[in-house]
């Protein structure tokens, strides 16, 4: 791939035989976008969770009544490998039309060995059959399931841990492990007892963070210096400033936050201003992740966040890839990458317009993939 000038692109490039020329004039070629955290793979639908949602009830409450994550693993826990990956296939469709070209999908709707093995495999196939680029987690830190949850806590704990973990390392089904930490969920010793289990197998740090409460789950990942935490609601500077000196991205999911009706966003001016990286994810999952779309991430970003249109770009995309360790392959537009990137009619603005029609192309290793196909050039001009 060559970026620069085009009298200096047709110096030092030379068209293989039968390359064809697509005229973009009149738009804006962006990267790729890259979601950085997703629950894509599942079975079953919660969507009547949103009316009650509407009507007034909480997450917690919802959770309470035999909603919520526990739902999703009953259905999910039923489905086979092939049910999952047909499931699933149509989520990464949406979020490829949307512009996405590479993402992390977690396991953790399972919550039994077997089953989250089960998980990672659909996740696998998916990834070899899909033109998105799939990176996969393992999150059997999901939740506590309803078999565990009188005075079981810890042999579910020792579970993930000693048959888990293990298993998914031996298979090589996952890159990174990711853990619950919050009030109702995984304690910060528990969490970092199954983060630490996970290191020692080769299964690199990452957590969800402060998001209903502040739990401190940031601080945790500050001191494990996990390549991200992520949601953060409810982070405060102390920890901000501990994860900017540990290298640890923030992972912000503003759709979670407006479809869960937190009341609020992660404060992500505070963390650019102590030096924290700022990515953004869909958090596409059952319950509270219901826009595929990355540019509608980066519009709440926008307006409920106090991005810049730069920064919520930046985060979109080259953030967001360094968080899932991908910024070698993916999030901009360079020498020695693969050509993913998304056509925007007229400027980069437009991608703010919700519901706008405004990707007219997705690339995907130079490739179209998504949107309509431009018109190729029947001769290419000169530069003047």
């Amino acid at each position: 791939m060559f970026v620069g000038d085009a009298r200096e692109c047709r110096r030092r490039v030379e068209p293989l035989p039968g390359a064809v020329h697509f005229d973009l004039r009149g738009c804006t070629v962006v990267p790729g976008f890259v979601d950085a955290h997703t629950h894509a793979v599942y079975a079953g639908d919660r969507r009547d969770e949103l009316r009650r949602r509407l009507a007034g009830a909480t997450y917690a409450e919802i959770a309470s009544q035999g909603g919520g994550i526990l739902s999703t693993v009953e259905a999910t826990r039923q489905a086979s490998i092939e049910q999952l990956v047909a499931e699933s296939r149509p989520r990464l469709d949406e979020m490829l039309r949307n512009g996405t070209t590479t993402c992390e999908v977690k396991s953790g709707y399972a919550l039994t060995t077997d089953g989250e093995l089960a998980m990672l495999h659909a996740i696998r196939k998916l990834a070899a059959s899909h033109s998105m680029d799939v990176v996969p987690t393992f999150m059997g830190a999901h939740e506590i399931p309803r078999e565990f949850r009188n005075g079981g806590r810890g042999e579910y704990v020792r579970m993930v841990v000693e048959d888990m973990i293990p298993a998914v390392a031996r298979a090589g089904l996952a890159r990174w492990c990711d853990v619950f930490c919050e009030t109702g969920v995984f304690t910060v010793g528990e969490s970092r007892t199954i983060l630490e289990a996970g290191r020692a197998a080769g299964l690199l740090p990452r957590i969800h963070a402060d998001e209903l409460a502040s739990s401190g789950g940031a601080a945790l990942a500050a001191s494990l210096e996990a390549r991200s935490a992520d949601h953060l609601v409810h982070v405060t500077r102390e920890d901000a400033q501990a994860m900017a000196a540990a290298g640890t991205v923030a992972t912000l999911l503003p759709s979670a936050a407006f479809y869960l009706k937190l009341g609020g966003f992660a404060p992500a001016r505070m963390l650019i201003e102590q030096g924290v990286p700022v990515a953004l994810g869909s958090d596409v999952n059952p319950g509270g992740g219901f826009s595929p779309s990355m540019p509608f991430a980066m519009a709440l970003a926008c307006f409920g966040m106090g991005l810049t249109l730069e920064e919520a770009l930046v985060a979109a995309t080259l953030n967001a890839a360094w968080s899932i360790d991908r910024a070698d392959h993916a999030g901009s537009l360079e020498v020695g990458k693969p050509l993913d990137a998304v056509v925007v009619s007229g400027s980069a603005v437009e991608l703010l317009r919700v519901g706008a029609d405004a990707i007219r192309t997705v690339f995907k290793n130079g490739r179209a993939v998504a949107g309509t196909t431009p018109a190729p050039l029947a001769a290419v001009e000169e530069p003047r």
